[in-house]
């Protein structure tokens, strides 16, 4: 399954966001391993340092730790620090927008409710990893 890669951010960096959905989505929970470098970038034809690059975001983020030898393990307190950030910025940024859409466009709750969307699957790579591979 090829993804799509949207051009204006850059790749690692839309890889650390799948990563974080994955995590908010409980697709990947507290101790659960990250799929390996190496399995992502034959899965999504990318080079591994971008893989990396991406991952690194997420160790330095500390929701994601390195175990030397034995790859990289959701952080515990990961998923609860997320929602806190993205709750944050959601309606700091996005909620503005949306709340203007729906005035505009006279929108009830009730519609809202009655019509919402599932949210999108995230694609990952079909056999999450049995050996990891932390770039050690």
């Amino acid at each position: 399954m090829d993804p799509q890669w949207d051009d204006s951010l850059p790749i690692y960096r839309q890889l650390r966001d799948r990563v974080v959905a994955m995590i908010l989505e409980g697709a990947l929970k507290e101790g659960d391993p990250l799929p390996s470098v190496r399995s992502v970038a034959a899965e999504f034809r990318l080079n591994p340092l971008t893989v990396l690059k991406g991952y690194q975001q997420l160790v330095d983020e500390r929701l994601v730790e390195k175990r030397r030898g034995r790859g990289m393990f959701v952080s515990e307190g990961a998923r609860k620090a997320l929602l806190k950030d993205e709750r944050a910025r959601f309606l700091e940024e996005e909620w503005p927008r949306v709340y203007a859409t729906i005035q505009r466009l006279g929108l009830s709750a009730a519609e809202l409710l009655r019509n919402g969307a599932p949210p999108p699957a995230t694609p990952w790579p079909s056999t999450p990893g049995q050996e990891h591979d932390d770039g050690n």
